[in-house]
């Protein structure tokens, strides 16, 4: 570690927020594994996160985490920072045909609050775990719709402090991507809607809901689709057919109703989903050809006991 950052933590700055050394990060992310933060930031808003960027020193590293939805913490934890957004950075307004929404708020949240508004384009928002962040970062989407279909502008900063604006052609969406630089963090966004029926919005996301309570292991210790659908097929198929469905590895074991879902049945260390996730992609290779893409967010240092 860099002196210049001990001696930040040595010091560390007055801020409104919550700063934490040596915080544990298993119980931010769903799947409840993984070591501590060097330091862990929970801005106040969006002026003490920006005070706070100005005293980080430059070459400290510094990591982005919402709800943990989508999310591996590895067993070693996180060098640096990890800045968390909360509640400061969880409004929704509504005005006009345009929702704002904060990084921090659930896509769930953005998208009833819409639908009491009769506001509709985010109806799909309902069946994408985590937050309005991470839905832009990764260009989120479920059931033929995307982030990149509705969003008019993000609000971001960088680690200098710096606010910025995008528009949607700024972003290089593609699949389960964005090209916005990883030094940026974002702090909300605004989408386009239209006015609709209320009732037959709330249909729709009903919908969605039953869908996903029907087809994916909820309520359980996952991170979500593990993988990104290769173009013209889908992972789970894939890793059915390469039989994979149930595999397992200490704690961690392949979603047996939704085989792109990883499970941690409570003792599963961060190694074993990632090493899981490994072999589900090297016995999908052997048996298709297809070379599955990570869609988990993976972070950290492997622990001492892990495979590299």
């Amino acid at each position: 570690m860099q002196a210049s950052f001990s001696s930040f933590l040595d010091a560390l700055p007055h801020v409104k927020g919550r700063l934490v050394k040596d915080a544990p990060l298993a119980r931010l992310s769903w799947f409840r594994t993984g070591g501590a933060a060097d330091l862990l930031f929970e801005p106040a808003d969006e002026a003490d996160l920006i005070a706070f960027l100005k005293t980080v020193p430059i070459k400290t590293p510094i990591t982005v985490i919402g709800v943990g939805s989508n999310l591996l913490v590895r067993d070693g934890g996180v060098r640096g920072i990890v800045i968390r957004l909360g509640r400061g950075f969880a409004d929704i307004n509504i005005r006009g045909n345009v929702v704002k929404a904060g990084a921090a708020a659930m896509d769930v949240h953005v998208a009833k609050a819409a639908a009491k508004a009769e506001m509709s384009g985010l109806e799909f928002l309902v069946g994408v775990p985590g937050t309005i962040g991470g839905a832009i970062r990764m260009n989120a989407g479920a059931y033929g719709d995307e982030i990149k279909d509705v969003l008019k502008h993000v609000h971001a900063v960088d680690r200098y402090g710096h606010l910025h604006e995008f528009l949607p052609a700024d972003c290089g969406f593609s699949y389960r991507h964005s090209k916005l630089d990883d030094d940026l963090i974002i702090l909300g966004a605004s989408f386009n809607v239209v006015a609709g029926d209320e009732e037959i919005i709330l249909v729709k996301m009903n919908e969605i809901s039953n869908s996903r309570a029907d087809s994916q292991p909820l309520g359980t210790r996952t991170g979500g689709s593990t993988f990104k659908n290769p173009d013209g097929k889908y992972a789970w198929e894939l890793i059915d057919q390469a039989g994979c469905r149930g595999m397992r590895i200490g704690g961690a074991q392949v979603s047996e109703k939704h085989c792109n879902f990883l499970i941690n049945h409570g003792d599963a260390t961060a190694e074993d989903i990632e090493r899981l996730g490994d072999d589900v992609r090297a016995k999908v290779l052997a048996h298709s050809g297809v070379e599955l893409e990570w869609e988990i967010k993976r972070i950290g240092d492997f622990g001492d006991g892990d495979a590299k």
